[in-house]
């Protein structure tokens, strides 16, 4: 049994201590947060949990053996060095930090003492994106030329971070994985339309190895929720509609041919193909138990964890290139990934 205590009782807290309640190999032996009534109510919810407004109280336990953390985003760093230092294991929410600095040192610190350190990017985990990984990687859509993502909708406006560190995390963790690579460049443009100097608009242009570019739109201020995503490739294109509940993946064979040899403009064609649409059967399975469960077999095991804290630092990097291109109105940033981490 894997001995779990949980920092953070707000908005996805409790979905994270109703997963490792229900697995078999881990328990939950206390959570905390500062708001009474929210401890109240797990309290409700697990009696045989114990609840405190002091998260330092998990830290110290000697019987919690992995900390996980949901909280905003400026607390995640000071609390998971803690916990680290600690030698904990530990499970923070994304995005892994609020700065690339704080989290290379999360990411070194975990290394040094041997600890497991692993970044809540559950989309990662989801059937879809693994299904989409694997046809990748199975040629299925040959050469991949770009993808492009809308993750949009009315709110939920941040005070902390702007929407690029907000929403665009999921779509970097999705796009790093499945192209098991990670951003040379990042160029992004973003206005604050309703909470002075926090950006609610964004887009976002990642360039990849092999040419493969990437393009990203993040809005706290649209009338529909969209989580579309669209990758094409040199054999066939995918849509992926995370809103969707029974046709999440569609696979269409259409493309475009060059013909391959020609003596004058006149004799150049473009031969575009129209096939069939298929759309795969998925596991239905919850992303997050699944995560939460990885978690767990990574502590057991000892093995990196698929979101691990370089992942998460990857992400960090690229969010931290798009802020400070879109202080300079969408000039080309160059990535640096720190030479003293193995990526």
């Amino acid at each position: 049994m894997v001995t779990v205590g949980v920092i953070g009782c707000g908005y996805w807290g409790p979905n994270l201590i109703r997963n490792f309640v229900n697995l078999e190999d881990s328990q939950v032996k206390t959570c905390s947060d500062l708001l009474e009534n929210r401890l109240a109510h797990m309290k409700r919810l697990y009696p045989s949990i114990s609840t405190t407004t002091n998260f330092k109280e998990i830290i110290e336990d000697p019987d919690i053996e992995a900390v996980v953390i949901a909280t905003p985003v400026s607390s995640h760093y000071p609390i998971a060095k803690e916990a680290i230092d600690a030698g904990k294991h530990v499970f923070v929410e994304k995005p892994l930090a609020h700065s690339v600095e704080k989290g290379a040192e999360l990411v070194r610190l975990a290394r040094e003492k041997g600890l497991i350190l692993m970044v809540g990017h559950t989309f990662v985990y989801t059937a879809a994106v693994n299904k989409i990984k694997d046809l990748i990687w199975a040629d299925e859509l040959g050469e991949i030329f770009y993808i492009s993502t809308s993750r949009v909708n009315l709110g939920i406006f941040q005070e902390d971070i702007n929407v690029v560190w907000d929403l665009a995390p999921h779509d970097i963790s999705i796009m790093n994985y499945i192209l098991k690579s990670r951003p040379i460049s990042v160029s992004a443009v973003g206005h604050s339309y309703i909470q002075p100097d926090i950006e609610d608009v964004a887009f976002l242009t990642l360039r990849y190895p092999n040419s493969v570019l990437a393009n990203i739109q993040v809005s706290w201020l649209n009338p529909n929720k969209i989580r579309k995503t669209t990758v094409v490739g040199s054999k066939k294109m995918l849509v992926y509609d995370d809103v969707s509940s029974l046709e999440k993946i569609r696979i269409y064979d259409k493309g475009v041919t060059v013909t391959p040899h020609y003596d004058t403009f006149g004799e150049f064609q473009l031969s575009y193909r129209y096939g069939d649409i298929s759309i795969p059967r998925l596991d239905d399975a919850e992303p997050l138990k699944i995560e939460c469960q990885h978690f767990v077999d990574c502590i057991e095991k000892g093995e990196e964890p698929r979101s691990s804290g370089v992942h998460g630092l990857e992400v960090l990097l690229a969010l931290d290139a798009a802020d400070r291109s879109m202080k300079e109105h969408g000039k080309e940033i160059e990535i640096d990934y720190p030479e003293d981490i193995e990526f």
